[in-house]
């Protein structure tokens, strides 16, 4: 976890941590809430009990769940993008079109977080979900959008984030990584070649408006489709035609 420079709210961390267990649990008894989070049965007890009676949690015998209510928040935090209809629409054209997994994601937290995920009829399962977050310097998807920040910005979360080696292919030094992002600006495309999945490669392309940058899109597949063809035709043409299309959609709307 990345250290803060203030003091958290002890009550609101084993609150999170709950909700967190219920979620990762599908749903779980005190004593094994408990068990998982590492606090006192009568602690589980009140904040589960406090959950439930601001509806964030609903009981079932002797069991908890996360209520629908988080459905509610989801969706405010889904709409909240403006745009999100175009980004469903496009990223299911594109899914269908390539048969693979596409992505649009945003920079959160100092990582991309994932706001939707389309699916192709070959898409092959990705440790990415819709509300997950995954490291920007080893993500398509995250060195695209480090692309189109300041470089005075992105030596400010590589200091606080690091740059973790998730496989042989990470980049885990600046100077690359800067190499890498200048690259990625003349061409108009990020590519994870296998840097945090082994064996899945990536392209994506950067989704800017009025000066600012919206997000990304990206296309993933299995590198044994992904051959270098595709990596540098077919597929960044088609991720910077649906990040333009959104583009578009959202100036005008």
């Amino acid at each position: 976890m990345v250290q803060s420079d203030f003091e958290t709210i002890r009550s609101v961390e084993i609150a999170c941590s709950v909700i967190e267990t219920l979620q990762e649990l599908d749903g779980g008894g005190i004593t094994e809430i408990s068990n998982r989070t590492g606090h006192s049965k009568s602690t589980i007890y009140n904040h589960l009990q406090t959950l439930e009676e601001n509806q964030l949690a609903a009981k079932e015998g002797n069991q908890y769940r996360l209520s629908v209510r988080f459905l509610d928040v989801a969706s405010h935090v889904r709409n909240q993008s403006g745009n999100y209809d175009v980004i469903r629409d496009e990223l299911d054209k594109a899914a269908k079109e390539t048969g693979e997994v596409v992505q649009f994601g945003v920079e959160e937290h100092e990582k991309v977080g994932y706001l939707y995920k389309a699916q192709g009829n070959r898409a092959v399962q990705t440790i990415s979900s819709v509300g997950t977050y995954q490291p920007m310097h080893s993500t398509a998807l995250g060195k695209a959008l480090l692309a189109e920040f300041s470089n005075k910005r992105v030596h400010e979360i590589l200091d606080r984030q690091g740059m973790e080696q998730r496989t042989e292919n990470t980049i885990t030094g600046r100077e690359e990584l800067f190499e890498e992002l200048a690259d990625i600006r003349d061409r108009g495309y990020a590519i994870d070649d296998q840097e945090n999945i082994r064996g899945l490669r990536c392209i994506s392309a950067p989704v800017g408006g009025d000066d600012t940058i919206l997000g990304a899109v990206s296309v993933s597949g299995p590198s044994s489709r992904f051959n270098q063809d595709r990596l540098h035709g077919e597929l960044p043409k088609l991720m910077k035609n649906t990040a333009n299309v959104i583009e578009l959609n959202s100036k005008y709307s």
